[in-house]
């Protein structure tokens, strides 16, 4: 779809995506940018960034996984924790992208695991408002097997994925209570095959 078509419905200038690892955020983002004509940028990339650019002394949480080897036997808690701690480091970060894209007047969406509610319900993003020209939605999935199945659609020669399923759950939890408290739109990542539709029903 071109975007003459796709900036007809569109009201914002930044769009936030966001939801726990295996919910289908990325797939659907895409179809999202697809229908609006506008760019996509997957957060994770921001993180293999920072990892890539930084020393663990200088962002331990960048690293806290590669320093860590064995951190996937930690209690699922913790591995949520440094999920957010990681997110809240790459908040100040994610906050100047916005603005650039504000100030740019260039439209993207943002999709990622490590995108908070937080950043959706900003007012100012630097030195420039906010408000409707930046808008979020997090997928939620309620059903832990859902996210086994998911993994297990998504790779299945690593076989069943059962801790990481646990902790996106727990991940899932977090940031729909928080999206709920922060006024920020949740919208149930199944039915796929409807997703899109509900996405954009939200946004209008």
């Amino acid at each position: 779809m071109g975007n003459e078509t796709g900036m007809a419905g569109r009201d914002w200038q930044v769009l936030l995506i966001g939801g726990a690892s295996g919910v289908g955020k990325t797939a659907v983002s895409y179809r999202v940018a697809e229908r609006y004509g506008v760019g996509i940028t997957e957060v994770d990339d921001f993180q293999v960034l920072l990892e890539a650019m930084t020393t663990p002394e200088q962002l331990p949480a960048v690293h806290v996984w590669r320093t860590n080897p064995d951190s996937d036997k930690l209690a699922d808690s913790v591995i949520v924790e440094q999920l957010l701690t990681l997110s809240r480091v790459m908040l100040p970060g994610l906050q100047a992208v916005v603005s650039n894209h504000l100030e740019t007047q260039t439209p993207i969406v943002l999709e990622g695991d490590f995108l908070l509610p937080a950043l959706a319900e900003r007012t100012r993003y630097a030195t420039l408002p906010g408000g409707a020209r930046v808008r979020g939605v997090f997928l939620h999935e309620p059903e832990e097997e859902q996210f086994l199945r998911n993994y297990l659609l998504r790779e299945p020669d690593r076989g069943p994925q059962i801790k990481r399923a646990r902790v996106s759950w727990l991940h899932d939890q977090w940031l729909k209570q928080e999206a709920e408290q922060r006024g920020v739109p949740v919208v149930p990542a199944r039915p796929w095959d409807t997703v899109l539709e509900r996405i954009v029903a939200t946004l209008s």
